[in-house]
């Protein structure tokens, strides 16, 4: 079994950081519209009834796959007291499918996520499908990253690769992922370290028959 290593985050952490501060504000004004946009509202047909608006079908993923390489340039990674760290470099290309996930500890919609990509994790591993998680945090504040992962429970994300402000442009371009994308991203690397699908934004219960999908014809 491989060993895992790389940069603990410090047990003593800061009181005063306040939940939501980010100091650039950059990555979190790209998030704002995700963060408060309405939730669906019911519409009033005539004579007063109440109807709720049709449900659209599921977004298409993974329609087109992009041709992209994986990033071989180093990445920092962070751990909450207790835990490992991630290995490096990302294995890539190990015969085994890779799911980047691109978040930080200010996106509201990145953290209502995570419990159910590790849930979609077991499943996908119950019917034989090689899966491991790259979780990469875009925090600049290391603190309220640091907050998170200790707050996480003994099964959730206590460990995380830490994407820092001056190092994304790099390595997130053999992916074709810009540094203004709408957080939370993912990739789908396969197990030969091709990229298979790129999907912005948060992904919902509806979206995963089509990924599987994905794992499945891999």
């Amino acid at each position: 079994m491989r060993r895992w290593f790389g940069l603990t985050v410090a047990a003593q952490l800061t009181v005063g950081c306040v939940e939501g501060s980010n100091p650039s504000g950059t990555v979190r004004d790209r998030n704002e519209a995700v963060l408060s946009t309405a939730g669906p509202s019911s519409t009033t047909a005539p004579g007063g009834t109440s109807s709720a608006p049709p449900t659209k079908p599921p977004r298409a993923l993974c329609s087109s796959r992009p041709r992209a390489k994986t990033p071989d340039t180093h990445i920092d990674t962070a751990a909450a007291p207790g835990a490992y760290a991630p290995p490096t470099p990302i294995p890539f290309g190990s015969g085994r499918w890779i799911w980047v996930n691109l978040w930080a500890a200010w996106c509201g919609p990145c953290k209502e996520e995570l419990p159910r990509l590790l849930k979609w994790q077991k499943v996908l591993r119950k019917i034989g499908i090689s899966l491991e998680f790259a979780f990469v945090s875009m925090d600049d504040d290391e603190r309220q990253m640091a907050r998170f992962l200790v707050s996480q429970p003994p099964d959730g994300v206590r460990s995380t690769y830490w994407l820092k402000e001056g190092d994304r442009a790099k390595w997130l371009g053999p992916f074709g992922i810009s540094e203004a994308a709408t957080l939370p991203v993912h990739a789908l690397v396969s197990p030969k370290g091709e990229v298979a699908c790129v999907i912005e934004g948060a992904l919902e219960e509806s979206d995963f028959p089509q990924l599987r999908a994905v794992f499945q014809g891999g």
